[in-house]
């Protein structure tokens, strides 16, 4: 499926049908963004987390009480640009401002459902399994493209609300749709880590997946056109290197992945 098809193969209407536009909104923790070109965009809104401390991979109390306030102006609904996946637990508190019984999809090399090393602590590693834990709207989880080592690790009292998807079903669009009737519920809200895709298309602070680029857009594609989508989040930055070519080299990667995926999502309007 060529990129075209990707935008117009479906029965979404094109976004010159929309009446309103979802925001975009970038949290920056680690400064990455401003060296992606994607991100040079006035009328993205900028929100500057650098001075948060105690947020970095675990979240304390009182990290999470100021992300709250740092975020407390903004709705789920929009496309939510979360920094690296040391960040991936703010899914949990973009989400936590539905007000709808919803199903979550992430696209993650990893479950994310680890327990905290230390209590009443949110982690990147933990927070899919805060999310079934303690969001009672949150009715069903779908994890996309992580690694079978992983996944034999998620404990068997959460099969019933979370299941895995591989990349050669979900290529198929009649393999989604039978797989969204049987285990999707209400509209789904989408969490996209770009350590799901491989090297080549991404550079991330994690051991990655084989997804290419292309494959990622093909799988999305068919999931806006299919489900109701009420927000977006998209995390995998990679963190400064030691030398300024390397970190040239990963921000201009992961800045293509950025506006790639941007620009798909906001092709749709089926999510608005």
């Amino acid at each position: 499926m060529n990129k075209q098809e990707l935008l117009t193969n479906g029965r979404c209407k094109k976004k010159a049908d929309r009446e309103t536009v979802w925001p975009v909104v970038i949290m920056n923790f680690t400064g990455v963004y401003a060296h992606e070109v994607f991100a040079r965009n006035n009328q993205f809104i900028w929100l500057d987390c650098r001075h948060l401390s105690g947020t970095r991979g675990y979240c304390d109390k009182e990290g999470i009480r100021k992300l709250k306030r740092v975020i407390a102006g903004y709705p789920a609904e929009g496309i939510h640009f979360i920094d690296s996946g040391n960040y991936h637990y703010l899914t949990k508190l973009w989400t936590d401002k539905l007000r709808v019984p919803f199903s979550l999809i992430v696209f993650d090399h990893h479950p994310d459902m680890q327990p905290p090393l230390f209590k009443g602590m949110l982690s990147c590693g933990s927070w899919v399994k805060d999310m079934l834990d303690w969001n009672m709207l949150c009715k069903k989880v779908v994890i996309v493209g992580a690694s079978d080592k992983l996944i034999r690790t998620v404990p068997e009292e959460y099969g019933q609300r979370v299941s895995f998807y591989s990349e050669a079903t979900l290529a198929h669009e009649k393999g989604w749709r039978n797989f969204s009737s049987a285990y999707i519920e209400g509209p789904v809200y989408l969490s996209i880590d770009k350590d799901v895709l491989n090297p080549a298309s991404a550079v991330t602070d994690w051991d990655q997946g084989s997804f290419s680029l292309q494959e990622l857009e093909e799988l999305l594609a068919i999931v806006l056109r299919k489900e109701r989508v009420v927000g977006i989040d998209i995390c995998g930055e990679c963190s400064a290197t030691l030398t300024l070519f390397e970190e040239r080299r990963e921000a201009t990667v992961d800045s293509r992945a950025n506006k790639e995926l941007l620009k798909l999502i906001q092709s749709f309007s089926c999510f608005l």
